[in-house]
């Protein structure tokens, strides 16, 4: 619901002050490539684009002329990748490429990174560093990420924990299948 990839039977998903439930269909393509970043459990990198592209797309997509490619460059930077901006994305690790993946959900400076299962196709050591990329960039950034995991205990301290179990959901730590992490 709240990446307005499905619509709610009832109720409201306001999203920076606005109702996104009124809007038309090319009007949540538009708000969702503006306002939310994804980071998927697998990087979904076009392997036909250099990583700097890739980054680039979401502000090609949305036509934000307020981002550069300085701008792709120095997120690419901070997540330790400016040596690597100008390979092909199907020539870097798996671990790169989620790296690739976080620049690309933050380029279009969203109000929410929405990412589901982001560790899950990597290793533990992979892992952990992807973990501490994203809450470096949460606080450096004060951007809000909304993390879906199966692997709670990856992710440490978190600001909140919301526990999905049989479909309810519980605020803190209870045992489940799926957690939320804010």
């Amino acid at each position: 619901m709240i990446g307005l990839l499905d619509h709610p039977t009832n109720g409201k998903i306001l999203i920076d002050g606005i109702d996104t439930t009124t809007l038309g269909d090319n009007e949540v393509s538009s708000f969702r490539n503006k306002k939310l970043g994804f980071i998927f459990q697998f990087s979904n990198l076009l392997t036909d684009l250099s990583v700097l592209e890739n980054v680039l797309l979401p502000k090609q997509i949305a036509g934000n002329n307020d981002i550069t490619e300085k701008d792709a460059r120095d997120l690419l930077k901070t997540v330790g990748l400016e040596d690597q901006m100008h390979k092909r994305a199907n020539k870097i690790s798996g671990g790169q490429a989620q790296r690739v993946a976080i620049a690309r959900g933050l380029i279009n400076k969203p109000s929410i990174v929405l990412a589901d299962e982001p560790t899950g196709n990597l290793d533990s050591v992979t892992s952990e560093t992807i973990v501490q990329l994203m809450k470096s960039m949460a606080k450096k950034l004060n951007q809000t990420f909304i993390i879906v995991t199966h692997e709670r205990e990856t992710f440490g301290d978190v600001d909140k924990v919301i526990t999905i179990k049989d479909g309810k959901s519980f605020l803190g730590d209870q045992p489940s299948e799926m957690e939320v992490l804010v």
